[in-house]
């Protein structure tokens, strides 16, 4: 694969002065789990690369996600009428679930344990985390599916945009203070995941079809855990912090424009899948919903990264990212008729491109950072001087 250098001079010099800083106040967090990673963290050999368990726990969810996608490709699988899902595959779930957060809990420590932290494992961890948000919201779909009591592809869709606009508002609120207040939202959302997926293997995903109370479903908690989390919690402490900053004149861009720059192309991206969602000639959300969603987490991913790596470097967040351009190209392609007889066809290229693309940047600038802090990515043993 031909790398290119993504980083420029200038945000690699900022990365030489990064100093890592971040608050975690979830009571979740701070008195239960990283107690449970402290004591994990132990277990590990110190020869092990904190990137390699990063990049572990994140193949866990992939691995969640192509499993799901053999089982439950079109999101049926869980209605009433149709054949379900194995139970083996929910327990494979929950425990894939649980160890992928516990590996991206640990992995910090790790590093600290090791002395080998840098800000390439910074970015690497928040990286992969930004595309992960799209692999475990379609994984938890599955669980009560599109079929009458479960949720439309269109309220998933949605759902899914609450869930990156609620991991992007973090990164933007660091952009703006400089420092990353983690959202209580995450930890609360991996545990009650992992646990939904081992009760689901053993009641059967029928249990999910019955009202709780009235005619409140299981399905509304789900949604209302999401909405909750983003409108309750993570939203107006992001606004605190970031005012709180304003008011002692500590924030880093004075204007409200740069301040808000880096919204401008997730506001983008949503704004051409949602077109091309509401005005598809062949409803390809219907037909396509896992392929559509994969492209748009995707797209958002590698926004996000290119936002973490202004954010740590210091540097102004560029408004647009390219990534989008042939996106759009798309997207009035598709309303203009042209590949009407198409469209699903299309829409797997573009997700392939946007995928290849993504990978091509991760590679690149992992690459990159590796050669210039002068270490291997994957390994802790050091680069050869000749």
């Amino acid at each position: 694969m031909a790398l290119y250098e993504y980083v420029t001079q200038e945000q690699l010099a900022g990365f030489d002065k990064y100093k890592y800083s971040a608050v975690d106040t979830n009571p979740l967090s701070v008195y239960v789990m990283h107690p449970f990673w402290n004591s994990m963290v132990k277990v590990l050999p110190t020869w092990l690369a904190p990137n390699l368990i990063t990049f572990t726990g994140f193949m866990f969810l992939v691995l969640n996600f192509v499993i799901l996608s053999l089982y439950d490709f079109d999101f049926y699988a869980s209605a009433e009428g149709h054949s379900h899902v194995p139970s083996w595959v929910w327990i494979a779930a929950g425990l894939f679930n649980f160890i992928a957060y516990t590996l991206d809990g640990v992995d910090g420590k790790q590093a600290r344990r090791t002395n080998s932290s840098t800000p390439l494992g910074e970015l690497f961890d928040h990286g992969l985390d930004s595309w992960a948000c799209v692999f475990f919201v379609c994984s938890m779909y599955s669980v009560f599916g599109r079929g009458a009591s479960g949720v439309s592809v269109i309220t998933l869709y949605y759902l899914l945009w609450v869930v990156l606009f609620s991991f992007i508002l973090s990164h933007w609120e660091k952009y703006n203070t400089g420092v990353l207040f983690l959202p209580w939202g995450y930890d609360l959302s991996q545990v009650t995941i992992s646990i939904v997926y081992i009760i689901t293997a053993v009641v059967g995903v029928e249990t999910w079809f019955e009202p709780v109370i009235w005619q409140i479903h299981y399905r509304d908690l789900f949604i209302v855990m999401i909405l909750g989390c983003l409108f309750a919690v993570t939203l107006p402490m992001s606004l605190y912090n970031v005012l709180k900053a304003y008011r002692n004149n500590t924030l880093k861009h004075s204007s409200l424009y740069e301040a808000l720059l880096p919204f401008f192309s997730p506001a983008l991206l949503f704004i051409l899948s949602t077109l091309w969602v509401s005005l598809s000639p062949n409803h390809i959300l219907e037909l396509q919903p896992r392929i559509f969603y994969l492209m748009v987490g995707t797209a958002f991913a590698n926004v996000t990264c290119k936002l973490i790596v202004c954010q740590m470097s210091n540097t102004r967040c560029e408004p647009l990212s390219w990534l989008l351009v042939p996106m759009a190209v798309v997207v009035v392609l598709v309303l203009s008729g042209v590949v009407q007889q198409s469209e699903a066809v299309l829409l797997y290229v573009c997700t392939a491109v946007v995928v290849f693309m993504h990978i091509h940047y991760g590679v690149s600038v992992v690459k990159q950072l590796s050669d210039h802090f002068n270490i291997f990515a994957f390994s802790l043993k050091k680069p050869s001087s000749d």
